[in-house]
């Protein structure tokens, strides 16, 4: 299994707009397999510190995955909304191996 964490930056004047970019992607990424653990959005401390934690079963799975939202028009709908309000300043991409009890 391999987790995605990705740190954004974000503009704190849209929050709001960046709320609703998460909530598209929860699902989406539910769709194509992986497991979403949720977006992280800023509550107390820096307003432009937002991340995301989701899960595929390989690298290969998360690959895959990226592969199809090129062509998926949910996907591309969502990345396009990200554009159009401008509410992500930048992000960072890490991988992680979980660990479990």
């Amino acid at each position: 299994m391999v987790t995605c964490f990705l740190k954004y930056t974000i503009d704190p004047y849209k929050l709001r707009e960046f709320e609703i970019y998460a909530k598209k992607w929860i699902p989406l990424v539910n769709k194509f397999g992986g497991k979403h653990h949720g977006y992280f959005l800023p509550h107390k401390g820096a307003n432009n510190i937002a991340t995301a934690l989701f899960s595929f079963g390989s690298l290969a799975a998360y690959e895959k995955y990226r592969e199809d939202s090129l062509i998926d028009e949910a996907c591309q709908e969502a990345y396009q909304y990200a554009i159009d309000t401008q509410c992500i300043l930048h992000y960072e991409r890490s991988f992680m191996k979980p660990v479990f009890s």
